[in-house]
């Protein structure tokens, strides 16, 4: 690692107590803080009372390290410190997508009739039964519509809701362009984004731990002081804005599972999703399928006509001999 560095020793330990993004990007920190020395390295160069510039020039990285004190400290500190805006914004947008993604499925109202569309043929079909005055249905039945087949079993319940909309409520057919949000919501878990909020409030409570260690280092760590107490400032409110995002995320998440009668902790924000993204799939494939059948027949209608004509020509030809 040593051999690429191409500027002095104590220059790259001033970048790095700088923290000067400019000069040392992640990949240089991380390599700083994998090569520090160990307790043992740190002792035995302590205990050495040789001529130094006869040292390795390993050996003399590991002494401009430990004229630092807590360099490892300090570097994790800055690699945190480059990286945070980007964590951050990826953060920002993967909460946004869920808050999306809620918001665009309860506020549909497209989806909305399709759903009551779906409980009224539910019903018709169960009428006489015990189960033919229902006020809902579970979630998961959606993608039970393709399991019911006609006798003929070519079409399937959600083949018929595909043909009924089309007839009755054309309009209803696009539901899925309310939902842009979804598919990438689907790719989302809650729990991910619980370690990546506790990641980044830890995150910050390490650095605010190492600026009150630095003020009793001296000189060595003046530049480093007064660069962090910046940065502080700064992540101190972008995590604060952050996590009320996150809070607003959770409660729109389980107001999801709730909008659908269902029990967020039995029916979680990724099972939601997951369902309703799965649903969208097989209704625009069933439409899609009864578009190319009925083109089929409209193609066999159009042809027998055709024969039927040819067979008119040819009996006329014959009448007229």
């Amino acid at each position: 690692m040593l051999t690429k560095v191409k500027m002095p020793l104590p220059d790259m330990m001033a970048a790095a107590l700088a923290m000067d993004e400019s000069i040392l990007d992640a990949d240089q920190v991380e390599n700083l803080i994998k090569f520090c020395p160990t307790k043992d390295e740190m002792e035995l160069l302590k205990n050495y009372t040789g001529d130094k510039e006869l040292l390795g020039k390993c050996e003399q990285f590991f002494l401009e390290l430990m004229k630092v004190p807590r360099v490892e400290s300090k570097l994790r500190v800055f690699l945190f410190k480059i990286q945070f805006i980007s964590q951050v914004t990826d953060f920002k947008k993967s909460l946004n997508t869920v808050n999306s993604a809620c918001e665009e499925v309860r506020h549909s109202l497209k989806l909305k009739e399709i759903l009551k569309k779906i409980l009224y043929l539910g019903n018709t079909l169960n009428q006489g039964t015990a189960r033919g005055s229902a006020v809902g249905f579970k979630l998961d039945s959606l993608l039970k519509l393709t399991d019911t087949r006609a006798t003929n079993n070519k079409m399937t319940l959600m083949h018929y809701l595909c043909k009924v909309l089309a007839s009755k409520s054309p309009s209803l057919l696009d539901f899925h362009v309310d939902l842009v949000s979804l598919e990438a919501a689907s790719k989302i878990q809650l729990k991910s984004l619980a370690e990546e909020m506790q990641a980044i409030i830890k995150g910050l409570e390490k650095v605010k731990k190492e600026l009150e260690a630095s003020e009793t280092d001296g000189p060595v760590s003046e530049i480093f002081r007064k660069t962090l107490k910046e940065f502080v400032g700064v992540a101190e409110a972008e995590v604060g804005s952050v996590k009320d995002l996150y809070s607003v995320a959770g409660r729109n998440a389980d107001a999801l599972a709730l909008y659908f009668g269902e029990d967020p902790a039995r029916c979680p924000f990724e099972q939601v999703t997951v369902t309703l993204l799965n649903f969208v799939r097989l209704f625009r494939k069933a439409h899609e399928e009864n578009l190319k059948q009925a083109e089929l027949e409209r193609k066999k209608v159009q042809k027998e006509a055709e024969m039927e004509n040819a067979k008119g020509v040819n009996l006329t030809k014959k009448g007229l001999k």
